[in-house]
């Protein structure tokens, strides 16, 4: 993962990218919402919140393209073993993904994002065809689309209770399971569709070129700050504020409240919700300035890794084995030993899993969970192709 030369250079910013995201999913899942004592949102709230999610989608999107062509998607034999190899890896995350939600303790504070993840990989098959532009048209399709069914079918779609679904669930309520999975749980998969399709995308482009890693820079902070100012405009303009006040029920301090947590679940009236920022509240400004995080992050660190690839290293093992590192989490949270000590546990976490990545990267390579799936993807896919094996090295969950 380090030398500048060989696919590993740039790659190590994609992998450092995605390390931050571990981190932002681990705080997320750690650290308080709020202060005790002001009841204040935290600063890992505030900036963790929904943009890690929205980041792990992006770059899930990135890994997908490169491991099916990159900027040339494949056809043929080798799309139908792409699109069997990736509906294998679904499988096999689902499996984990349920499994460490057996350990889980129902009235734990942390969301298994690994079964999201799963049906993210799910729901992209049909796109991997498809070139940067038709994938960049079918984000803004999603984006729009995503949360309209959010919102639309709130009242109408069954409830789901617990919070981290299991094998018992996906027996005993599956149609309870796909719509909390879709458009009710905590990470939605539907509304994050807009960043995995553009993830998908930016992989079909020349990501190494430093002009295009530039232009996400650029880009990504125009939709920062493009969703911020419409989002503000909208509300006080068009008078969305005053209408909550009216027709929700609540005072200002309340709905000044809700508009910095999220209100749990989108309202359904009125539609002005849809103009709103909040993490993990999924509406349309929302995802666009959590994508624009995203690029951000992106476009920073893939011009990093061009000069400073080796001090990336911690960040770009740890994102390496994201797969491994985040079911370890989780089981390590099955114990509930966080929530005494919230941010020395957290410490601890980021020291061990950073410790960990790279001395196991450095001695063996491919992390243990990774190795299981890229392997398994791998024998699937020459089954199909009937041909010798192909380096598989970009996909790393």
């Amino acid at each position: 993962m380090g030398g500048a030369c060989g696919p590993s250079g740039w790659l190590s910013g994609i992998d450092a990218a995605r390390g931050l995201a571990l981190i932002g999913l681990i705080s997320m899942q750690i650290l308080s919402e709020y202060v005790d004592a002001t009841q204040e949102s935290t600063w890992s709230h505030l900036f963790s919140s929904g943009d890690a999610v929205a980041l792990f989608a992006l770059l899930a999107g990135v890994g997908l393209a490169l491991s099916s062509g990159g900027r040339f998607p494949h056809t043929g034999r080798w799309l139908a073993a792409d699109r069997v190899g990736v509906a294998v890896r679904a499988v096999l995350i689902a499996v984990v993904g349920l499994g460490a939600g057996l350990l889980l303790p129902a009235d734990a504070a942390a969301d298994n994002l690994l079964i999201y993840y799963a049906v993210f990989l799910l729901l992209v098959i049909p796109f991997l065809h498809l070139s940067a532009t038709a994938l960049f048209v079918c984000a803004a399709v999603s984006w729009i689309v995503g949360p309209l069914l959010m919102q639309g079918m709130a009242e109408i779609l069954p409830a789901y209770s617990p919070s981290n679904p299991a094998f018992a669930d996906g027996v005993g309520e599956p149609a309870g399971m796909v719509p909390h999975l879709l458009l009710t749980g905590t990470n939605l998969t539907l509304p994050y569709m807009t960043c995995l399709l553009v993830g998908l995308g930016l992989g079909r482009v020349h990501l190494r070129d430093t002009g295009i890693q530039g232009r996400l820079l650029t880009v990504g902070a125009g939709l920062v700050i493009f969703a911020q100012t419409t989002s503000a405009f909208v509300s006080y303009a068009f008078g969305g504020y005053d209408r909550s006040l009216t027709t929700g029920g609540m005072g200002e301090n309340e709905l000044a409240e809700v508009l910095v947590r999220g209100p749990g679940s989108l309202p359904t009236d009125p539609a002005w919700w849809l103009a709103i920022t909040t993490p993990h509240t999924n509406p349309l400004w929302e995802i666009v300035a959590s994508l624009g995080v995203g690029l951000l992050v992106l476009g920073s660190f893939l011009l990093v890794s061009q000069q400073f690839g080796a001090w990336l290293l911690p960040l770009s093992a740890m994102g390496s084995m994201t797969l491994t590192l985040y079911t370890a989490h989780l089981v390590a949270l099955s114990f509930q030993t966080p929530y005494d000590q919230p941010y020395l546990w957290y410490v601890i976490h980021l020291v061990v899993a950073a410790l960990l990545a790279v001395a196991w990267q450095r001695a063996l390579g491919q992390g243990p969970l990774e190795r299981v799936l890229s392997t398994s993807v791998e024998t699937t896919r020459r089954t199909v192709l009937h041909c010798p094996q192909r380096p598989h090295w970009i996909h790393r969950m």
